[in-house]
């Protein structure tokens, strides 16, 4: 086909409509002369009444003619209502570069409503022309903006809802909790102990280092305010009280909402990717005695015992850092602190850390259960459970606060 448009409109003019289709189909061969003529690749127009049908021929191979493209509005220019018809038989070897050319030519039969039939040609390349002719669904357009008022609505009604599987998660816990502690539930002993491994014996490698760190780091800034007005001795006090009240509970609390809380939702997030959750389901057995119930009542039950850990280390940083800065003796150390620190200070931290732990596992848990089953849902899972654990920790410390302010602990 020639590639100059004003070539085709020259051709148009002095002939009849037959005779353009017949110069067009004579321009398409590109083929070789050879002595076999079903050889040549190429097309013709033959009228019959009021149908045109076009003759393919010889082989139809992308690399070798390349494709044939705007040809079909040449044929049917001012052209009255017809029906196009194909005629196969000499038609060879063939691939894509056919369907391109019978897809321009469907393409403006259309828009010139002219009727198009396709028996003539291979059922492949009938299959073929019908899948490409598949129309993409249009795009959904674009929601509309929604306003500030509308905004809060929908912002409220989520956390209304929210709010109340929440409250669902902590109301079975507690109906649950007594059956299963008298061996009649579906809690088994053994996910409880694994559970508590991992977030007690596990853990105390963290708790450690961070409470010991956070102890000295008390000691040694207590240390250089202090040491100005004679008053050195009283960074035990400041240690002790620090220590047992507030920091041992809130970082062993922060330390697990990173490493347990997010684990937690990560695993639950998995098994909802996976589909185990639905598996469990049919299977008969509960998920909540099964995944949430272990681990709430594992973590609850070794945050106590971390929180006194980290007491116990926190104060040996502190008297390291005295000891070292100040010059006091351990037994000094020990002495004026135990005159500032009092059951009600470890009864307030232990309360703390109670609290804290059931927190982080209930955040953990409906985290994780609320997840899609995509992959990216377990990454986010992990880290949302990660900042809501963190957050309802200093948010729940603070609410601490107020209330020992209140009772004068």
């Amino acid at each position: 086909m020639p590639n100059d448009p004003t070539q085709h409109d020259q051709l148009r003019s002095p002939e009849s409509k037959a005779d353009v289709a017949r110069n067009i189909g004579a321009a398409e061969t590109v083929a070789e002369p050879t002595a076999d003529p079903l050889s040549q690749t190429g097309w013709t127009v033959r009228d019959q009444g009021s149908d045109l049908v076009i003759v393919l021929t010889g082989d139809w191979i992308v690399r070798q003619t390349g494709v044939a493209a705007n040809v079909a509005r040449y044929l049917f220019q001012n052209e009255t209502s017809r029906t196009l018809k194909f005629d196969a038989t000499s038609l060879g070897h063939w691939d894509s570069a056919l369907i391109v050319f019978l897809w321009d030519l469907q393409t403006e039969a259309a828009r010139f409503q002219i009727e198009f039939d396709l028996s003539g040609l291979p059922e492949p390349a009938r299959q073929l022309l019908a899948l490409a002719s598949v129309q993409v669904a249009p795009k959904a357009p674009p929601a509309a903006r929604t306003n500030l008022l509308d905004w809060t609505g929908r912002r409220a009604i989520t956390c209304w809802s929210e709010a109340v599987e929440v409250a669902k998660l902590v109301g079975d816990t507690m109906l649950r909790a007594w059956p299963a502690l008298r061996g009649r539930g579906g809690l088994r002993r053994v996910d409880v102990v694994d559970s508590a491994w991992e977030a007690g014996i596990a853990a105390v490698p963290i708790v450690t280092v961070v409470n010991v760190l956070v102890g000295g780091i008390l000691a040694f800034v207590g240390a250089a305010q202090l040491r100005r007005f004679g008053a050195g001795i009283f960074v035990a006090d400041l240690v002790g009280v620090a220590v047992v009240r507030e920091m041992a509970p809130v970082m062993t609390a922060i330390i697990m909402s990173g490493r347990t809380g997010g684990a937690y939702a990560a695993q639950i997030a998995t098994m909802q990717g996976n589909e185990e959750i639905d598996a469990l389901q049919v299977a008969g057995i509960p998920v909540f005695d099964y995944l949430v119930l272990p681990r709430v009542a594992a973590l609850t039950c070794m945050m106590p015992i971390l929180y006194l850990y980290g007491c116990v280390v926190g104060i040996i940083g502190g008297l390291a850092v005295a000891w070292l800065t100040l010059q006091l003796s351990p037994m000094t150390f020990l002495e004026e602190m135990r005159t500032s620190v009092d059951f009600h200070q470890f009864l307030l931290g232990l309360v703390k850390s109670v609290a804290f732990g059931a927190v982080i596992a209930f955040a953990g848990c409906r985290i994780g259960l609320r997840s899609r089953r995509s992959a990216a849902e377990v990454g986010r899972a992990a880290t949302t459970a990660v900042v809501v654990g963190i957050v309802c920790v200093i948010a729940l410390d603070a609410l601490f606060a107020v209330c020992a302010n209140r009772l004068d602990i």
